[in-house]
């Protein structure tokens, strides 16, 4: 049988580091898309931090899971401890609740995504789970789960503890999990202020500790954190059309630097990179020539989504084909791999996708099948 390649784009370039990376006064970032997961840009993404408030984006997905599941509700309301309200008379980031409030889980939620309040944070882990420590385990659970390797949590703030470390490489795993998973309770994230009606006083507004939600670029979250210890760091995304990018980056000696290398960091990436869509999971894509079937061509689908990101520059050595040894022979099964995506570089290949029949393909009857196998012996043509 012959081998079918069939070209499905133009020559692309697939080094994506063709431009001059961007300078960034850190000490460990990357930039990743969100669709194809490739990372456009990193320095010292494996060295291990302390991610500070970025906890926080862990502490949020706990709770929307649970919220998911409808095990929990943001009507649900929590007492708050005395524990809880120690962190709201320390010096840190608070949502300034007080010993024995009442607060609903959607008050909370927006205390700690919002006001980055760290007494927030404990009296929701004590509602959830009984204790903290409880509420920490289930983190690193679902650390684990997500494929965060290189991470440890102790607290659901990120107080300062040398055994609550992190990667920027496992924040962006986590950033681009909240953003997928949680499409609508993310939503709070881009919500620039929050108001508590307190106990025993005038209501508290507070702005989002995010800078760059208020330089309308297109950015709707994540995260600020900052330690004395670690100094500044940012798990930021933006959107431009349907095209998103993570960045998060940490060790920003001020703030101000952290906002202008963060906006630097991913507006280089959108200049410099685009990204295509190939295929979607589950959706007919492509169509594979068969041999002694019903048809004479079969729906191929991936999987998985996939998608290609390449240079804007050199548009020249990248090649995605569709490869298949055929025609195929009918029986064929759905979900039987019958294919695969092919991305090379030049002579080098880069990636690869299987296709798999999307449909089952019965065989012709016995004298149907003599008759075109006739047929192709005379005139070479199934």
């Amino acid at each position: 049988m012959n081998k079918y390649i069939l070209s499905l784009l133009l020559a692309l370039n697939f080094h994506l580091n063709v431009f001059a990376n961007p300078t960034i006064n850190a000490r460990t970032g990357i930039l990743v898309d969100y669709h194809s997961d490739e990372v456009l840009y990193e320095f010292d993404s494996d060295a291990q931090i302390y991610p500070a408030s970025m906890t926080k984006i862990m502490t949020s997905i706990v709770a929307f899971d649970l919220l998911k599941k409808n095990q929990l509700s943001l009507d649900d309301t929590f007492i708050v401890s005395e524990n809880a309200w120690r962190l709201s008379q320390s010096g840190y980031s608070s949502m300034f609740i007080m010993v024995n409030d009442e607060v609903s889980v959607e008050d909370l939620l927006k205390g700690i995504i919002i006001a980055s309040g760290n007494d927030a944070c404990v009296a929701l882990a004590e509602g959830i789970a009984g204790s903290e420590s409880n509420f920490a385990e289930i983190m690193n659970e679902k650390a684990i789960e997500i494929g965060m390797t290189s991470t440890n949590f102790t607290n659901s703030s990120g107080i300062n503890d040398p055994d609550n470390v992190s990667t920027v490489r496992d924040i962006a795993i986590m950033s681009k999990y909240l953003i997928k998973n949680y499409p609508n309770l993310y939503e709070i994230f881009k919500e620039k202020t929050f108001t508590w009606d307190r106990t025993g006083g005038d209501p508290i507004k507070q702005g989002n500790r995010n800078p760059l939600l208020y330089k309308n670029v297109g950015v709707d979250g994540v995260k600020t954190g900052y330690l004395a210890v670690e100094k500044y760091s940012l798990a930021s995304t933006m959107k431009k059309n349907e095209r998103r990018l993570i960045a998060v980056v940490s060790g920003f000696p001020t703030k101000n630097i952290r906002s202008s290398d963060s906006l630097k960091i991913l507006n280089w990436g959108f200049r410099n990179t685009n990204t295509f869509e190939i295929s979607k999971k589950n959706q007919t894509t492509f169509e594979i020539d068969t041999w002694l079937g019903k048809k004479n061509k079969i729906n191929a689908i991936t999987k998985d989504d996939f998608y290609l990101t390449i240079s804007k520059k050199n548009i020249r050595n990248i090649k995605v084909t569709l490869n298949y040894e055929g025609p195929i022979v009918a029986p064929i099964n759905k979900g039987e791999k019958i294919g695969e995506i092919i991305v090379k570089n030049k002579d080098e290949v880069v990636k690869k996708l299987p296709l798999f029949a999307a449909e089952d393909l019965k065989k012709v009857n016995f004298f149907r099948s003599l008759f075109t196998s006739i047929n192709y012996l005379i005139w070479g043509d199934v």
